[in-house]
């Protein structure tokens, strides 16, 4: 039998010798059977979750004309916001408005790797419209990138692993990303399109993990099981839901499985949901290796798939795919342009050509071990002054 509700832990067991163990035990439990969690006392102040929230609603409340200042499509980073219906999740549209932002990267320089363009400035709103946006995500993300950290490290613990396994797949200046969304209710939609109630398709999330701060009342998200059963994820005060990313389960040899989740949008009268998850990245420059799991672990992985008896499948495509790429920041950048094709049509013509061929023919590349070359790009970098 597979899961039926996601664990909440409490980070603060962490923090002490007597009661870590117990911690790790059940963080192992989370990640062998569910792949999907809720972490509480997390140790980032209230008031600034609040502010983040304020904030973060306060973004979408800006006149039309001044969101658009700051639209993805404006540079190749993919960072910047999408007006509702601009972005595509298991090949269809997801009914969000959002802006993506990240930790601070200069430019790359023009002998970089194509894929070092998702390392860039943000697009920031207007400081004089809302003068404290940027201060209150830029301290979020940073303790964020710290928590992050810390939890993965938390993570090889539970694994019997050493506290710095995943380390080397950190880039010194590492990325992160965050993303600021809002799905109106279905009285915000077409006919056609509240039929479809996708506020985000069913996908993994790329990276190690993700960390979901619910930012209102709604229900919505949804975590699928190993027997493809929907389990609700409901706001909880004082928690973010972590996910296992594509990263992680290819790292550990599929231990730590990376959980399919969806959001369905609002039901009418609902008003809007919001939402502020924010990914760990990984290097761009990793290359698809493995740390080396202990057989106890390993051993208890297969011993719960062969007592539940079930042949985990499903539709969403796995990025961290050995063969095909010959780094992360390949399949990452492939995965921005068949998401945002606005962008893709802007930016990388060639590249977002050869995607919707590969969709119609409904298969991979002839040779997929050609990655991205051959297929170049004549991006311009430059900074986005807004």
């Amino acid at each position: 039998m597979s899961f039926d509700s996601i664990p909440v832990l409490d980070l603060s067991l962490a923090r002490n010798a007597e009661t870590k163990p117990a911690f790790l035990e059940s963080l192992r439990h989370a990640l062998l059977e569910v792949g999907f969690l809720y972490i509480k006392n997390t140790g980032i102040e209230d008031e600034l979750i609040e502010d983040v929230i304020t904030q973060g609603k306060a973004f979408f409340d800006l006149p039309d004309e001044k969101k658009l200042e700051v639209q993805m499509k404006n540079a190749p980073s993919f960072l910047g916001y999408n007006k509702l219906g601009n972005e595509i999740t298991a090949f269809k549209t997801d009914w969000r408005e959002q802006i993506d932002l990240s930790t601070p990267h200069p430019l790359p320089k023009p002998s970089d790797p194509i894929y070092y363009n998702l390392l860039a400035p943000n697009q920031w709103p207007d400081p004089s419209y809302l003068p404290s946006f940027r201060p209150t995500f830029e301290s979020y993300i940073a303790l964020m990138s710290t928590l992050s950290t810390t939890f993965t490290s938390l993570i090889a613990e539970a694994l019997h692993l050493s506290s710095t396994a995943f380390n080397r797949f950190f880039d010194r200046d590492q990325q992160h990303k965050l993303k600021i969304i809002k799905y109106p209710d279905l009285t915000s939609l077409s006919a056609a399109q509240q039929s479809q109630q996708q506020g985000v398709g069913p996908h993994k999330d790329s990276m190690l993990t993700s960390y979901l701060l619910q930012a209102s009342h709604h229900r919505g998200l949804q975590a699928q099981n190993l027997n493809g059963k929907w389990i609700d994820c409901p706001p909880i005060q004082g928690t973010l839901v972590v996910a296992i990313g594509q990263g992680l389960e290819a790292l550990t040899h599929g231990v730590c499985a990376s959980t399919t989740h969806r959001v369905l949008s609002p039901a009418a009268g609902q008003g809007p949901r919001f939402s502020i998850p924010f990914f760990q990245g990984v290097s761009y420059d990793a290359t698809f290796e493995h740390v080396d799991v202990p057989k106890e672990i390993m051993d208890m992985r297969t011993a719960l798939l062969e007592k539940r008896g079930v042949d985990k499948r499903d539709d969403v495509e796995f990025t961290f795919r050995k063969g095909k790429w010959e780094h992360l920041g390949e399949a990452t950048l492939v995965n921005r342009i068949r998401s945002h094709p606005d962008v893709g049509e802007r930016w990388y013509p060639k590249i977002l050509k050869r995607v919707r061929e590969e969709q119609r023919l409904g298969r991979e590349p002839e040779d997929p071990r050609r990655g991205l070359n051959g297929v170049g790009e004549a991006v311009e970098r430059k900074e986005v002054v807004v």
